[in-house]
């Protein structure tokens, strides 16, 4: 009996040492870890802001010639200045791109200078020029959020009026354009959803003017080069996230 129990306990003994080892033996059927999830970023899609612009012309003395002849007669013309509201609306495809769609209306004099001062102000015009740009903003400053922009304009020229001496001779005819346009500006973001913006945009305007002076009944064109610099500060309000994030993934 005593035999039959020493022989049991030195089995399990034996059993005990050798079980590591045959463990260690074994293929392992634990699995690869699991990849990273992706990063999850929330923002608000759609964005709205409200600026006060000053929109200042830089094209300084345009030539004017003589629309038949194509001599030229001098330089040139002017175009006001004008301080205007301005609204924009943009669409963030991730937190850094966008496209932004500006929108106003502005009133400008156009005057004559330099060898041709003696017109004097020769009409006024509305401008309409809708703008699109595509936008990069940097997000890795925190509430301060810089952007640039690059994109383009069409721009509207209606309810044109020649004037003064011109009046008599004949229409003030502004032709549409076209032109680049460029933007650097900043957002500081006091919540999720609102902040205040500054921001500056070249604008490329050049449109064809034709108009006939009244003393002569003379023709004239030019190229009127009004390029104007735009900067403006104003309110951002971003919205359309939701209650459930947007999810953006990199």
């Amino acid at each position: 009996m005593n035999i039959n129990l020493r022989a049991a306990f030195a089995a399990l003994v034996f059993g005990a040492m050798t079980a590591p080892a045959f463990a260690a033996d074994l293929p392992s059927t634990k699995g690869e870890p699991a990849a990273p999830l992706p990063s999850l970023v929330t923002y608000d899609p759609f964005q709205i802001r409200v600026r006060i612009v000053d929109v200042a012309p830089t094209g300084g003395n345009s030539p004017v010639y003589n629309a038949t002849t194509g001599v030229l007669q001098g330089n040139g013309l002017t175009v006001s200045s004008q301080i205007i509201p301005e609204l924009d609306l943009s669409y963030f495809f991730n937190p850094n791109i966008a496209v932004e769609a500006i929108c106003c209306f502005s009133h400008h004099s156009i005057q004559a200078v330099n060898a041709l001062s003696g017109l004097g102000t020769v009409g006024n015009t509305w401008v309409f020029p809708p703008t699109v740009l595509l936008q990069y903003h940097f997000t890795n400053f925190g509430a301060f959020q810089p952007y640039v922009g690059v994109g383009a304009n069409w721009t509207h020229y209606f309810s044109t009026q020649a004037t003064g001496g011109l009046a008599a001779g004949g229409p003030l005819q502004i032709n549409d354009s076209f032109g680049v346009a460029a933007q650097v500006g900043f957002d500081y973001m006091i919540n999720r959803n609102w902040g205040f913006n500054a921001d500056l945009k070249y604008i490329g305007m050049q449109p064809n003017a034709k108009f006939v002076t009244a003393a002569a009944g003379q023709g004239l064109k030019s190229q009127v080069a009004i390029n104007p610099i735009v900067f403006g500060i104003g309110i951002t309000y971003r919205f359309g996230g939701g209650s459930s994030a947007v999810v953006a993934k990199y």
